[in-house]
């Protein structure tokens, strides 16, 4: 999805400053499926607003530049289901640094490896644990499609962290039992030290 329509997405939500709507790119609803900076945000919520998508009212704010608030329209919600009605969604991209560097894992030292993945298993837990708050304490049927989305965060987060958990030993054997024969590892354990 394009930014206009996410930020449209956020504001169908409820009325929100430019940066609530990065909070729930980042720690909110939408923190596991969608992405914005404020460097696309705000262009875009100046492009809505010109078009008549959203409005703004400015909040003052004691000893503080005042605040702007953003609401969707009518018209930004039809164009909001507009677009989500006449979209057929591209394949999801996952990209990732850790993927990256687990990849040259018998290049790299066992000490780093163990760090990466354990740095990383505590970053699922805590994905893990906002999305489980969300949820409330009753555990009853998904009433919603953000509720459904939302358990399917869990379910990736959770396969991820299972991976990573029951493969963390083979990840740092192959570091230990290949890295120390490449010249590629001497390098790096250089640069290592070097730090």
């Amino acid at each position: 999805m394009d930014i206009r329509t996410t930020c449209l997405g956020v504001l169908a939500l409820g009325p929100a400053s430019g940066y609530e709507i990065r909070k729930a790119f980042e720690e909110g609803p939408f923190s596991h499926f969608a992405e914005g900076g404020f460097g696309s945000i705000y262009p875009a919520l100046g492009k809505l607003s010109d078009g008549g998508f959203v409005t703004c009212t400015t909040e003052q704010q004691a000893k503080r530049p005042d605040k702007k608030i953003y609401q969707i329209t009518d018209a930004g919600l039809d164009a909001l289901f507009g677009a989500l009605g006449g979209t057929t969604p591209g394949e999801d991209k996952y990209k990732s640094n850790l993927l990256f560097i687990l990849f040259f894992a018998q290049h790299m030292p066992p000490d780093h490896i163990a760090s990466v993945i354990d740095t990383r298993l505590d970053w699922y837990r805590g994905k893990l644990d906002h999305l489980m708050e969300d949820a409330g304490a009753a555990h009853e049927p998904p009433a919603t499609g953000a509720d459904l989305v939302r358990e399917f965060g869990v379910a990736v987060y959770q396969a991820a962290y299972d991976f990573m958990r029951d493969n963390r030993e083979a990840f740092i054997a192959l570091a230990r039992d290949n890295a120390r024969t490449t010249e590629s590892a001497r390098r790096i354990e250089t640069h290592v030290a070097a730090e």
